[in-house]
């Protein structure tokens, strides 16, 4: 099984612990580096540098950081990605999360950051890894525009625009809160497997309550979408993990 976005930096002092015990249960997970909070990128890509080869890393720019609108830091972020171009995947996760930007400033700090990076990826010829949450469709027409490959991780919006956005050749992420967030098994049910990946967003979005996710737990998420669908444990298995690999290039 392969964990197509996590976080396992954000465990910290765990994270080494985490990381091994994940190489033991998984063939390779993604890992979304983004600038959050105090979660500043070079000091993540350090700690899982160690095993990157099984850790495949993504670095971004969080749209709950963009909106505070600091472009000091989004030049330093721009240019850790430019130095290590070559050794990740993709540009990610950056988008728009309306959820918590409520103001018209944190917004248009939050769409203009989004863009820089969206631009920065089509300068760079690498796909991106997205979060939109209350603004699935803005960052569904904006990436349309830009021309670029996409991963909608942590997909919640509307099923209808869930398959547009298959149509229009980009993938989907359906997590483990699968059982306690309907438009996640709304989604399941609906988007063909071809165009699903299956991901953690370990330490979130457990599917044990009280509990923190764990990349291993991406099992859990293929055996739900695997009864929800009635289809076999394996295919869904062997075909989202396909996804992975394609999307993002994968050398395993």
């Amino acid at each position: 099984m392969i964990d197509s976005h996590a976080h396992i930096e954000m465990f910290k002092k765990d994270a080494p612990r985490i990381a091994e015990e994940s190489r033991k249960r998984l063939r390779a997970v993604v890992d979304s580096i983004t600038e959050y909070r105090k979660f500043h990128v070079w000091k993540s890509w350090e700690l899982l540098k160690p095993y990157f080869g099984f850790i495949f890393p993504t670095l971004g720019y969080a749209p709950n950081e963009a909106r505070r609108g600091n472009w000091e830091k989004v030049k330093k972020v721009e240019e850790f990605i430019i130095g290590h171009r070559d050794e990740i995947v993709a540009i990610g996760e950056i988008g728009l999360d309306y959820y918590y930007a409520k103001t018209p400033e944190e917004r248009k700090n939050q769409r203009e950051i989004f863009h820089h990076f969206l631009d920065l990826a089509v300068e760079l010829n690498l796909p991106v890894v997205l979060h939109a949450r209350d603004a699935e469709l803005e960052v569904f027409e904006a990436v349309q525009r830009a021309g670029v490959k996409a991963y909608f991780h942590s997909y919640s919006g509307p099923r209808e625009l869930a398959l547009e956005i298959a149509e229009g050749g980009h993938i989907i992420g359906v997590n483990t809160g699968i059982d306690f967030i309907p438009a996640v098994r709304e989604v399941a049910e609906v988007l063909p497997l071809e165009s699903m990946v299956l991901e953690t967003d370990a330490p979130y979005m457990s599917p044990y309550k009280g509990e923190r996710n764990y990349p291993w737990n991406v099992e859990y998420a293929v055996k739900r979408v695997a009864e929800l669908k009635g289809a076999d444990f394996k295919e869904v298995e062997r075909v989202t993990e396909r996804n992975v690999v394609d999307f993002f290039g994968l050398k395993l």
